[in-house]
């Protein structure tokens, strides 16, 4: 299921239920002081915003250079953050980015002595990331109200 049945601007309805954890995201709302005011979870989730992008940033610059234990240590740490916000298909990207910059396949059970391999992996895995993040920003800044006429 994608969407639940409503989807006015501040429910969780209106969230994509394959991109986000509503549980995990519930629990960041109830943090506010109320439903009407949002300051505290659209203050930590535009934090995220700016961690992500930053974060993919370093990425780009890593793998430019082949670190790719680099690359894994920036999976780890945005794996982190995903799962905090129930940013569910992102985490699960950023721990496929954590496991192969450590040489070994997306699920972390195997080795991988193909350096390319892992690169080509890594590539594609932190294409999909900044689209699963592209897809919860979106989401997160509608149900902030926070979206351009442009963005509907």
């Amino acid at each position: 299921m994608f969407r639940r049945e409503q989807s006015e601007p501040g429910s969780v309805a209106s969230l994509p239920t394959d991109v986000i954890d509503i549980s995990t995201f519930e629990q960041i709302l109830g943090m506010d002081d109320s439903d009407e005011d949002r300051d505290f979870s659209k203050g930590l989730v535009y934090s995220f915003f700016s961690q992500a992008e930053s974060t993919f940033q370093e990425m780009d610059e890593n793998f430019e250079n082949k670190d790719i234990l680099k690359l894994s240590s920036l999976g780890h740490f945005l794996k982190g953050s995903s799962a905090a916000l129930g940013l569910t298909k992102l985490k699960d990207s950023c721990e496929k980015i954590q496991n192969l910059g450590t040489r070994r396949d997306e699920t972390g059970m195997r080795e991988e002595p193909d350096m390319d391999v892992s690169l080509k992996k890594l590539l594609q895995t932190i294409r999909d990331a900044k689209n699963q993040f592209g897809e919860a920003e979106r989401a997160l800044k509608r149900f902030f109200g926070d979206v351009s006429s442009q963005e509907k």
